[in-house]
């Protein structure tokens, strides 16, 4: 009987830390690769309508590398349709749209390096260092249109996150992963104090 128990609890473990540590950290990026964030709610619906109304898609069509709408609303993050649009995150410079014709070209386009994400080509992130940031003072005003909650406008108009954001998340990972240590230390102890008493009963 408690060797049932404890090979439940043993199994239940080890599916908790394998949810916690393999899942909740990519229920982030479940999004499509190259939207706008202002466009998050708009691709979230179980189905997608074409921004020029002429269809409807399901979500699971969303960059399939096939063009289902003719103004590529439905191929954000891909080559398939010519019409369509890559959108640049670029934080820690100024955020940018390319044409849908320079995803995964083999050329790094954006200075976060998300146009190339294939893997063909190795990216690095020249953003924080100042690779494409605009020159001409009067293109700032675009980007304070595009700050969130978590991405802030400095004086020079590059954007970067906002640290209390990304202390905020530390804060959440270091509670998951002491609960996850407490929920290990835990299992040993009850393990050993299942074996102590097997032994005392001999």
């Amino acid at each position: 009987m408690e060797k049932v128990s404890l090979q439940r609890l043993r199994t239940s473990c080890y599916s908790l830390s394998l949810f916690i540590f393999f899942f909740a950290p990519f229920s982030a990026s479940l999004l499509p690769i190259g939207i706008h964030p202002l466009d998050v709610e708009y691709y979230a619906a179980e189905v997608i309508k074409c921004r020029d109304g002429s269809k409807a898609f399901t979500r699971d069509r969303v960059n399939d590398n096939f063009c289902d709408c003719s103004d590529g609303t439905d191929e954000p993050g891909t080559s398939a349709c010519p019409t369509s649009k890559f959108y640049c995150k670029n934080a820690g410079s100024v955020p940018q749209f390319l044409f849908s014709s320079r995803v995964n070209d083999h050329f790094c386009d954006c200075c976060d390096g998300s146009d190339e994400y294939d893997g063909s080509i190795i990216c690095h992130n020249t953003c924080v260092m100042g690779g494409n940031v605009a020159y001409d003072p009067n293109n700032y005003g675009i980007t304070a249109d595009l700050a969130s909650d978590d991405v802030k406008v400095t004086e020079k108009g590059i954007i970067s996150e906002d640290p209390a954001q990304k202390l905020t998340g530390l804060k959440i990972l270091i509670i998951v992963q002491a609960i996850f240590i407490c929920v290990v230390v835990a299992f040993c102890l009850c393990r050993r104090r299942v074996r102590s008493k097997r032994r005392h009963s001999r």
